[in-house]
């Protein structure tokens, strides 16, 4: 995991992924790839015409050109090897192309203080449309603490092994590890051959199995809370995400409500 791409635009949540993307790529010794990304406007046909697009995108280029001499002066005095591409476009498609040689992704889970750009649909998409894995952070994270504690989220999925294998680097940092598997699974790997493939990578876990008393999503925040979590890793959209958007899931609820940093592989 040395290779970490973040989401660089000029948006209410913007402080916490690069600051986040900065502890992580100088806790694992790694290289920092700043991606810049013009988000091409929306104009309602026959409003403006092609004049008033154009203006549009003109102003959101002046805008990032501004934000990437800020964050440059910045980064110069970071101590972390960094590198920065320009993009313009969706904000989820410009990362899934730029993501072929990212080990991580940094972005946000939601953003709570605006309603645009829309974080949870763009994270999603990245998560659904790329191998990826994607570190969503609140908007309001003030770090990402990488020696602290991490809880990982279990149902026995692939996708939730996916989770496991790909954030092994951080895990290993981590002060302390702990698995939570909440009611019964009802099929693929047992949490105890999760925690034997984590003890063969020098990785000794606790291993918990808690009651399914209230919904997944609020016995882990609740778990998370209990045992100081740093960060939570788990598997991400064991069901399409059309699915889970009209039914409920916990990736959902997650990227919706968590106070935390969340690692999530699909």
């Amino acid at each position: 995991m040395k290779n970490v791409l973040v989401l660089i635009h000029d948006d209410a949540g913007q402080e916490a992924r690069l600051q986040a993307a900065l502890d992580v790529t100088r806790a694992l010794g790694g290289h920092l790839r700043c991606l810049d990304v013009v988000e091409m406007p929306m104009v309602v046909d026959g409003l403006y015409g092609g004049a008033g697009e154009m203006v549009l995108l003109q102003d959101a280029r002046s805008r990032e050109r501004a934000n990437k001499a800020r964050l440059s002066e910045r980064l110069a005095h970071e101590g972390v090897a960094w590198s920065w591409a320009d993009s313009v476009g969706d904000l989820a498609a410009c990362v899934v192309d730029a993501a072929a040689t990212a080990d991580l992704i940094v972005v946000n889970r939601k953003l709570d203080s605006f309603p645009a750009p829309d974080m949870r649909a763009v994270t999603t998409a990245i998560l659904t449309d790329c191998d990826t894995p994607v570190l969503a952070v609140p908007d309001d994270c003030p770090r990402f603490d990488a020696a602290g504690l991490a809880l990982i989220g279990w149902d026995g999925s692939a996708q939730a092994m996916t989770a496991l294998q790909r954030a092994q680097p951080l895990l290993a940092l981590a002060g302390a590890v702990r698995i939570v598997q909440i009611g019964e699974r009802d099929a693929g790997i047992a949490i105890e051959e999760a925690a034997q493939w984590l003890s063969r990578h020098d990785i000794a876990p606790e291993v918990a199995m808690l009651p399914r008393e209230n919904g997944i999503a609020d016995t882990l925040h609740a778990e998370a809370r209990r045992f100081g979590a740093a960060y939570v890793v788990m598997g991400a959209y064991k069901h399409r995400p059309t699915t889970e958007a009209l039914f409920g899931g916990v990736t959902r609820t997650m990227l919706t409500s968590s106070s935390l940093p969340l690692i999530l592989a699909h």
